[in-house]
Order: structure tokens, then sequence, then C-alpha cells
């Protein structure tokens, strides 16, 4: 069973479209050359992606590749591949090339530490008796395919992410699951009205430097409250992982 960045999945599926559909507009000096020089500038680019997919294609394992084993279950090349995927793919989208050496080794490391930490979650949510129902997996299928505008950009984006209809019903299954444990177990801490307050005047003095009319405190406590429940229960759910580590047996085999 493949296993992506589960919260990160939707994210994944459209990643993979911006990447494949990403054309910059070619620039000249001389209205007569510009439709040329747009041309040439396309193919260049055309050939850098070209040239980038193949250093990145190197960087996959073999499918049926043992990476690593945590507590008896085994993390395949496949499993690996689809996470590698999505953390190339989030290198190339904040502007940063994933091909070179400092760059893939921290990617190979973000991606075996996901692929660790997603193991230990699950092993615990089927400890817990997590699961995802048939409806819920349907209703977020749907969700995921109203993303793209039809069903051939949808087909696309699962092949060029590397799942299949089962694949990523069984990748769906798992965020219903992951998703389930993570809300009911690992509960943020409350976040009280001086970390919001601190929040919004650290926020409006970067606004205010910049020249922006800063908004109401009240207009955006909600959104700020949101966003630092997300980030405790980040930090919680960081410190949780290192936990079932500690009583877990991991043996990283590349």
């Amino acid at each position: 069973m493949k296993k992506l960045m589960y919260p990160f999945l939707l994210v994944l599926l459209s990643a993979v479209l911006a990447a494949c559909g990403a054309d910059d507009e070619g620039k000249t000096a001389e209205k007569k050359d510009k439709a040329k020089t747009a041309e040439t500038d396309q193919q260049d680019q055309q050939k850098q992606m070209e040239e980038m997919q193949k250093k990145m294609e190197k960087q996959k394992l073999e499918e049926d590749k043992t990476v690593a084993i945590v507590n008896d279950q085994k993390i395949l090349g496949r499993e690996y591949n689809s996470v590698l995927t999505s953390s190339q793919m989030m290198f190339q989208q904040m502007g940063q090339d994933p091909t070179t050496k400092e760059a893939a080794e921290q990617i190979k490391k973000q991606t075996l530490d996901s692929l660790v930490g997603q193991t230990l979650l699950l092993q615990e949510a089927d400890k817990k008796g997590y699961k995802a129902s048939d409806e819920e997996v349907k209703k977020q299928l749907e969700e995921t395919k109203g993303q793209f505008k039809d069903d051939k950009e949808f087909e696309t984006a699962m092949q060029q992410a590397g799942l299949n209809m089962d694949s990523l019903e069984d990748e769906i299954a798992n965020n219903i699951k992951y998703t389930k444990y993570i809300n009911s177990e690992i509960k943020p801490e409350e976040v009280t009205d001086a970390e919001i307050k601190k929040f919004f005047d650290e926020y409006t003095s970067q606004g205010g430097a910049e020249g922006q009319e800063p908004p109401k405190l009240e207009e955006v406590k909600p959104q700020i409250k949101q966003q630092l429940e997300q980030q405790k229960q980040q930090e919680k759910l960081v410190k949780h992982v290192e936990e079932l580590k500690k009583n877990a047996k991991i043996d990283i085999k590349v």
C-alpha cells in the first residue's frame, strides 16, 4: 500500500498539474522576433524540464526494494517514490533545484522521516480501531476529483503522481484514518487570548512597516486562533512521533 504525506494528498495531485503546465512567456526587445524568441525560449524551457525530470527519476528506488522496516512492517520503494515525488515538487514550487547534492540528501532524509512517522501513526491508529467507512472514502474521492476541471485532468494528475484508482482509494482511506487519529489523540493545547494578541501585534507591526492598513483584532481573531491551534497540534504531533520511535524497531535499509 502506498503512503503519501497524508495531509498533503490534494496538494500533491494539484502540484503535479501545476508542474506539468508551467510555461514562461518568452521576451524580446524586437517585436518582429518576439514569436520566434518565445518559441525558442519555450523549447529551451521544455528541454530543461525534461533534463530535470530525468535527474529526479534517478533519485527513485526500485519499486520492490525494501527501504525500511518499522515494527516488522516493510516500507517499499514504491511508497518511498510517492513521497519523494511530493517532496521534489514542493522544492520546485519554492524555486529550488531538487537535484543538487545538498537538496537530494535533504529530500531523502525528509522522505524517510515522513514514511517512518506515517507508518508509526497508522500502526497506532490501527491498534486503537480507527477506520474509514466506504461512504467516507467515496465522499473524499469526489472532493478530490472536484479539484480538477475534468476527468482527463484528474487522470493525468493520478498518472503523474504514480497512482491509480485503487491506490488512490487506499490513500484516501489512510488519510481519513490518519485524520481521525490525529484529531482524537493529538489535541492541541488551548490558545489563550494573550497568545492571539501577541501574534496579532507582530502581524500588524510587520504590516505597518510595509504601509498596509492593519485589520482589527476581532476581524482576524478566529483565523489567528485556528492557525495557532494548528501550530500547537503540529508541535505536539512531532513530539508524539518521537515518543513512538523510542519504543519502535526501525531499520533503515537505504
